[in-house]
């Protein structure tokens, strides 16, 4: 009996501390950015329709890549100052190394949750405009969104505010975008669609091309996440 109840005590500790983690990284302004995120996928995918594009694996990668960076930007830009707003920074600050074990847990719980959420837009996709692989759609999409969601974390812990991380995330944004036409078919495209395969390329060139790339995207995630835990040994340059 005092078993059980010692399973359940900790079931509802789990469960208080995983939603007031939430209410401090999501606030009340993530819903603002997943109703845009919303909004922008089904324009696209009006559009995309009224003009009679041809739709198939990669037009549906396309139209959900950008609702899904979307998502990630304002949890991993403003998580930092959230904390700090929420005077939770110098809680966390005080405890040896819990700060690290939160925000690892606050991650992962981040990029869980947006990965059900472009499961849903991926699930509405496959039902309104062409049956897709949903799982397979969503894991591919979340090598990108993860990897930004990760170097805006790890510039949020150098620059210490979401206004100012949000502003340099958005000129890497476009400069990537503006990469992205000459790093085309190259491992190094940030926004390389495994979907698709260009006409002239063999496809097993093209199989090597997606590896290589979800494994630089990989390496990178890692290192913004480990170097961005490594500056929050940094006390005296948050509290």
């Amino acid at each position: 009996m005092s078993s059980s109840l010692n399973i359940k005590n900790r079931l509802i500790i789990l469960f208080r501390m995983v939603r007031y983690n939430l209410k401090i990284i999501f606030a009340n302004k993530f819903v603002w950015f997943l109703i845009s995120a919303f909004a922008f996928f089904l324009f696209f995918a009006i559009q995309t329709v009224v003009n009679r594009n041809t739709i198939v694996d990669g037009t549906i990668y396309n139209l959900l890549i950008f609702p899904g960076i979307l998502l990630i930007f304002y949890p991993s830009a403003f998580g930092i100052q959230n904390d700090d707003d929420s005077r939770m920074l110098e809680i966390l600050f005080g405890i040896p190394n819990y700060r690290y074990k939160v925000w690892l847990v606050r991650l992962v719980m981040i990029y869980v949750i947006i990965f059900i959420i472009i499961m849903l837009f991926a699930g509405i996709a496959s039902l309104i405009l062409y049956k897709i692989n949903i799982l397979e759609m969503a894991y591919q999409l979340m090598y990108p969104i993860v990897f930004l969601g990760s170097m805006a974390f790890m510039f949020s812990t150098l620059i210490k505010n979401g206004n100012g991380t949000a502003v340099v995330m958005v000129l890497i944004g476009v400069f990537l975008l503006i990469m992205a036409d000459a790093l085309e078919r190259t491992q190094w495209n940030v926004f390389l669609n495994p979907f698709d395969i260009p006409d002239s390329m063999n496809q097993i060139i093209w199989q090597g091309i997606i590896s290589k790339n979800r494994i630089f995207l990989g390496v990178g995630m890692l290192v913004f996440i480990l170097y961005g835990l490594f500056n929050l040994q940094k006390r005296e340059k948050f509290v």
